[in-house]
């Protein structure tokens, strides 16, 4: 999947997929962990989010989306 670098504390790139809906998030330090069934408006708000982090930690995560690290 083709991610685009961002600017972040936490994360250095992202990327999603919108026929599978799966997102792609290289966080810094260079884990690379895949989401899946994540709904467009999601990726989209994280991607405009003022802080990336407080994103993920207070959207993605509590909505329990199922993950790989690849």
């Amino acid at each position: 999947m083709e991610r685009i670098p961002v600017a972040s504390t936490t994360m250095s790139s992202m990327g999603y997929d919108l026929e599978s809906r799966t997102l792609e998030i290289e966080f810094v330090g260079g884990a690379i962990y895949q989401y899946f069934d994540v709904p467009e408006e999601i990726y989209q708000g994280l991607l405009s989010a003022e802080s990336k982090g407080r994103y993920f930690n207070l959207v993605i995560k509590p909505l329990g989306f199922e993950y790989q690290q690849l």
